[in-house]
């Protein structure tokens, strides 16, 4: 078996409207502290993962306003601390303000084999009450410049659901986004999540959310655009053209181990998660050799089967009944749903498997949750 390692850098520039992952944009004072505090925690913790790690991905905030110093030392804390003799990705997240010639030549050169751009939308007045920094035509040539640099693994980030996105609108965009030199796309339904700039502005009337029915239909169009230039829907929000799967994403989806690093990160060994506290100065604070700068959970036969149907349910792969066996396998009553849910042509299964069929996918995680066992 193999395992990730996941980088948490909590920076970012600004504050995008949308946004409540944990960040700082008053980084500045304290970054190069952060910085060594993040080093210190990857070799502490090198016990926990005896594993080979096969990926290693820097997700925010905004890993892209690193230096080449800071990135270097971090990479370099992973690999004298851990077995990185089976590493096939290095993805690091970018947004597009912060990528300059310099920047892809000396990101190459250290490794880093793919790279997530944040793109999200294709219309400037989104752009602008998301708070974005970059402007579209950017995003577009740091694309180009990036394939033009010899990066062949490049994902494209992109949200549907947008206040006053019509379906011409989402159609275009994705047109645009295929005729880029990519071979992944990350599409992910706008969340108002509360304590947002943008759940401010839709409560007081000055964004309007599409309603269901409409994100449904952009949704269908994703699927359906994305596969006929080839790129397949792998995962529900995930989708790739043949070997640009995301390794270290479909690792989380599989089960997989991982250990996460930095403020917020959190980690996963099959028995249990984890999760680092998320406060830039507590962690910073942190003694390591104690408990209380991270909280654990232990998963019971019952969570296990939960996060088995959670997250399987949503790849290409499905549940494998393997996984299901070891957990007991099917009660009565979840065959029963196994058959209802057959019946709509929203589960069919094989072997090896239960998946979702294009049908299912649209119902995915109300699928999932109506297998999850509570006692």
């Amino acid at each position: 078996m193999v395992a990730g390692i996941y980088l948490h850098i909590p920076f970012c520039r600004k504050r995008c409207s949308y946004c409540d992952f944990h960040f700082s944009t008053s980084f500045e004072k304290y970054r190069g502290k952060l910085i060594a505090k993040i080093g210190e925690e990857i070799s502490f913790r090198k016990s926990e993962l005896t594993e080979p790690i096969n990926t290693i991905y820097f997700g925010g905030g905004t890993p892209s306003v690193l230096n080449n110093d800071e990135l270097e030392f971090l990479l370099n804390e992973v690999f004298k601390n851990y077995n990185t003799s089976l590493i096939d990705e290095i993805t690091f997240e970018v947004n597009p303000e912060d990528v300059t010639n310099d920047k892809l030549e000396s990101w190459k050169a250290i490794g880093i084999n793919r790279l997530s751009i944040g793109i999200q939308s294709l219309k400037e007045e989104d752009l602008l009450w998301m708070n974005r920094s970059h402007a579209v035509q950017n995003g577009i040539d740091v694309i180009h410049l990036a394939a033009e640099k010899g990066f062949d693994r490049i994902n494209a980030d992109v949200i549907y659901g947008l206040p006053d996105l019509t379906l011409e609108q989402w159609e275009t965009t994705l047109r645009e986004i295929t005729q880029l030199p990519i071979n992944h796309v990350s599409a992910y339904c706008l969340t108002v999540e509360e304590k947002t700039l943008l759940k401010k502005l839709v409560s007081k009337g000055e964004l309007e959310i599409p309603k269901d029915e409409v994100i449904e239909s952009q949704f269908t169009q994703l699927i359906e655009i994305l596969a006929s230039s080839g790129f397949e829907q792998y995962e529900v929000s995930n989708f790739a053209r043949p070997g640009g799967e995301a390794i270290h994403n479909a690792n989380y989806w599989r089960g997989l181990s991982y250990c996460g690093f930095g403020p917020s990160a959190h980690s996963y060994d099959g028995k249990s998660r984890r999760w680092n506290v998320s406060n830039n100065s507590s962690y910073m604070q942190a003694d390591f050799n104690k408990t209380d700068w991270f909280e654990t959970e232990f998963l019971n036969d019952n969570n296990r089967w939960n996060e088995l149907f959670l997250t399987g349910l949503r790849t290409k792969w499905g549940v494998e009944k393997a996984a299901i066996q070891q957990l007991g396998g099917f009660r009565k009553e979840e065959q029963e749903r196994i058959d209802y849910w057959s019946d709509l042509n929203c589960l069919k299964h094989n072997l090896h498997a239960l998946e979702l069929t294009k049908k299912g996918i649209l119902f995915a995680d109300k699928i999932a949750q109506d297998f999850f066992r509570l006692t």
